[in-house]
């Protein structure tokens, strides 16, 4: 048996059984990381002395009845724009690579109530601002699928350490995509909770009002018990949602006869890889068969989100990193003359080039005699998107979509094109900019063997919807027993 294979509720099981010991599970982890992290280049900050500490405490305190929670001594990654106390939070930049976090992020606090023991702070785009993790200041991290290849971004290091079996799950964030965009890369589970689901105290912010953190997980089962974890109301939050907790696990009932899926042909049009498009088909073909009722419809919303996107998430990025200026937690030049050097010295020198290109289309959108034509008009935009979408879930439960219009793509062929970049978002941008949940689950591999990812998105706070539809189609295609990374093999 290897450990590192199995997914969080098959080592529940195992821990309960006394099969394996949360000692052994946490071993296994960290010497899977020492064999081959090298290769994959998942991880910021690795935490494998103290993980294996923790693991002996809760191993005694779970002899002794101290503790009794089933998910206690489980290994988690935590990507690195999410704070954890004592340890450094750099975002992948040169700008923080210094800046240890004084605080908990709301969602670690969560996970170290359940006793969950942290592996360590994983790589990403620089800020959160990327599809591909190309952007981080420290290292480039590298798809287990084909180590050449990208995997996507921003929780680029997130999902590739799922893919890798680094990690059993991991938390990432989404401001357009950033937990979808590289579940689909890497051949995982990747959720993006309805915004407000989930506490974003922590979180260092890129775009505000876009952004959420959520699970990327080994199956959607695990991906269910997460998000049980880390949502819910928090006061330190005050976009937090006050709605009631909710057990997401019971909503996987491996049934959705009478399930109405809305294809939009938008998403299925010019643009999209013909081997995703086919891979697509046959997971319609499935939901048919498994007594789902599918119907083609018109949403007209994917140009005109993209463009709303980068307006918004640009014009809230320059405002947010404002506060990176070299005078207080964040990189400093070593040589100024005087106040107005230390700002622009600091700011050019530690910021890399594609967080300075959003701060300066984020600064100009919202300058003086453009905020009425550009950020006003993106707003105006998002409520038409916003409106759009309700309108579809007025007749649909769900909205099936290709999660990205490619596979994977080679680490360097994108970097030098931003625009070509920007358009790997395309099809996950729209259910941010309507702070809707959305799901991303493999469904298939492309001739050379590159995952494939489906998007399930959901009305607000349908999440229990889009988990039973993403794992009754899981069930029917078992993805994970027919095909594995040939870096795990």
């Amino acid at each position: 048996m290897n450990i590192t294979e199995l997914t969080v509720h098959e080592l529940q099981e195992k821990i309960k059984s006394k099969e394996i010991t949360i000692k052994e599970i946490t071993k296994a982890y960290v010497d899977r990381i020492n064999e081959k992290e090298k290769d994959v280049q998942a991880f910021i900050t690795t935490l494998t002395d103290e993980a294996v500490k923790q693991a002996e405490e809760i191993q005694n305190k779970k002899e002794t009845g101290e503790i009794t929670g089933d998910l206690a001594g489980i290994p988690i990654g935590i990507k690195d724009n999410i704070c954890i106390k004592g340890v450094k939070t750099t975002c992948a930049s040169k700008m923080l690579e210094n800046f240890v976090a004084p605080y908990n992020a709301t969602v670690i606090e969560k996970i170290s109530q359940e006793n969950i023991i942290s592996l360590g702070k994983l790589n990403m785009d620089e800020f959160a601002m990327g599809s591909s993790t190309e952007h981080s200041y420290f290292k480039n991290t590298k798809n287990p699928w084909d180590l050449k290849k990208v995997p996507g971004g921003s929780s680029g290091g997130s999902a590739a350490a799922v893919a890798a079996n680094l990690v059993p799950w991991a938390l990432g964030s989404d401001t357009g995509g950033s937990i979808r965009q590289p579940a689909s890369f890497c051949g995982v589970v990747g959720l993006k909770p309805t915004y407000g689901l989930v506490s974003r105290y922590g979180l260092v912010a890129f775009a505000s009002s876009l952004d959420q953190i959520g699970p990327i997980t080994k199956d959607v089962k695990d991906a269910a018990m997460l998000l049980n974890i880390i949502a819910g109301h928090d006061k330190k939050d005050t976009t937090s949602s006050q709605r009631p907790k909710v057990d997401y696990t019971k909503a996987l009932k491996n049934n959705v006869k009478g399930l109405k899926i809305g294809l939009p042909k938008e998403f299925f049009g010019e643009g999209i890889n013909e081997e995703v498009k086919e891979s697509l088909q046959k997971a319609i073909e499935t939901y048919k068969e498994l007594g789902a009722e599918i119907e083609e419809f018109s949403l007209d919303i994917s140009k005109f989100s993209l463009a709303a996107y980068y307006i918004i998430a640009c014009a809230e990025a320059s405002s947010n990193l404002g506060r990176f200026d070299g005078i207080r937690y964040t990189y400093r030049t070593p040589e100024f003359k005087n106040l107005k050097e230390i700002y622009k010295k600091s700011r050019s020198e530690g910021f890399g080039a594609e967080v300075k290109r959003r701060i300066i289309l984020g600064t100009y959108v919202l300058s003086s005699g453009y905020y009425d034509a550009y950020y006003k008009k993106g707003q105006q935009v998002r409520t038409l998107v916003m409106n759009e979408f309700n309108k579809a879930f007025e007749k649909y439960d769900v909205i099936l979509t290709p999660t990205s219009p490619t596979v994977a793509f080679d680490i360097g062929s994108k970097s030098n094109n931003p625009l070509e970049m920007y358009l790997a978002d395309i099809c996950t941008v729209s259910v941010n900019v309507a702070g809707l949940p959305g799901i991303s689950i493999p469904c298939g591999v492309d001739k050379a063997g590159m995952p494939i990812g489906m998007q399930l998105i959901g009305n607000k706070f349908c999440e229990e919807t889009i988990l039973n539809a993403a794992y009754t189609f899981e069930q029917a295609i078992q993805f994970r027993k027919n095909y594995q990374p040939t870096f795990t093999k």
